[in-house]
């Protein structure tokens, strides 16, 4: 198996550091942490013009084709900026809308491609947005009150348009505004076992570019922590210099990059083991990451005003988020548990 990354690929990623790196994306972020969208779907609209909201899409619907590679990628890079919205969401949307076309074109009666057809081509060219809610990740839909659609899949297989979405809930991360969309309420989209397979194929997705954000969060803060460590003195010393912070930053370095090939694994392969193993690896690194940053920066970590805490915020929620640890290691274990079973 091949983990070394092409040359567009490559430059796919430095694209998006280069505009991430010449927004304010910390501005935007608090904007939208106080409920103001403006500058967060400005910074939504370049992003959609390097296209990489088109990869969550087929040609046939305005899209590049679904390539889970390089959204990977592209989501390591959002998860580095700290950018705010429902990024995960949306492309995870693309995916189920995606795959309901797919189903229709290849059986008829099996899948509508309407909803594609309608939907997709305004999330493809950053002009909406989409929260979603799917069995089995939790009921709570992300940033309703600002995404443009808020889709919902029951058990029982419909998919829906919600119009009501009650009053959102706060979360440790102040840029993620939950909220639980009325049951059974909104326009039905479509409905049957093709609704539950692409929501089952939907999923996946939302859990490896969650995986994919948690990677480039712990990056970030890792950053941030070696920069620190490097000018606070203690003795007239660098903490950088003593052996103890050396191991710690070398502990949360490894754990990195020890997630970074499992989420390139699961990116190729999109098996529900391998997706799960990369989440589980990459939002465990990314919460260690945030636990030795606020360890290392002291009190100093605790503020507000300092940008560290925009990804010290994000750690924990975007670790549980589409499968939380204990939820992936069963998913890990599950081949393993019915190989015992025999």
């Amino acid at each position: 198996m091949r983990f070394l990354l092409t040359d567009e690929q490559s430059d796919f990623a430095r694209t998006l550091r280069a505009l991430l790196g010449s927004a304010d994306v910390p501005a935007t972020v608090r904007a939208w942490a106080d409920g103001e969208h403006g500058p967060g779907r400005a910074l939504w609209s370049r992003l959609a013009g390097t296209g990489l909201f088109a990869l969550a899409a087929p040609e046939a619907h305005e899209g590049a084709g679904l390539l889970p590679l390089e959204l990977s990628l592209g989501f390591v890079e959002l998860g580095r900026a700290g950018v705010a919205g429902p990024v995960v969401e949306t492309a995870a949307a693309s995916v189920l809308l995606s795959e309901l076309a797919e189903e229709g074109a290849a059986g008829a009666g099996r899948a509508d491609a309407g909803p594609a057809k309608r939907f997709l081509p305004g999330l493809v060219a950053g002009e909406t947005s989409a929260t979603l809610t799917l069995p089995g990740a939790g009921p709570y839909a992300v940033d309703a009150d600002a995404a443009t659609y808020c889709f919902t899949v029951s058990e029982a297989g419909e998919l829906r348009l919600a119009t009501g979405t009650g009053t959102a809930r706060a979360s440790t991360d102040p840029t993620r505004r939950l909220s639980v969309p009325s049951a059974g309420g909104g326009e039905l989209l479509a409905s049957g076992p093709a609704v539950a397979r692409a929501a089952a194929v939907a999923g996946r997705w939302a859990r490896l570019l969650t995986a994919a954000q948690c990677l480039g969060v712990g990056e970030a803060l890792l950053a941030r922590t070696v920069e620190y460590v490097k000018q606070r003195t203690q003795f007239g010393t660098p903490i950088g210099s003593f052996q103890a912070v050396k191991h710690r930053l070398a502990d949360t370095l490894i754990a990195l990059e020890f997630a970074r090939p499992l989420v390139w694994a699961a990116a190729l392969s999109l098996s529900p083991g391998d997706v799960a193993a990369a989440k589980l690896s990459a939002g465990e690194a990314s919460y260690r990451a945030a636990m030795t940053a606020l360890q290392l920066h002291g009190a100093v970590g605790y503020t507000e005003e300092l940008d560290l805490s925009l990804w010290l915020r994000k750690a924990r929620p975007l670790r549980d988020a589409w499968g939380t640890p204990s939820a992936c290691r069963a998913e890990v274990l599950r081949p393993f548990a019915r190989e015992m079973g025999r």
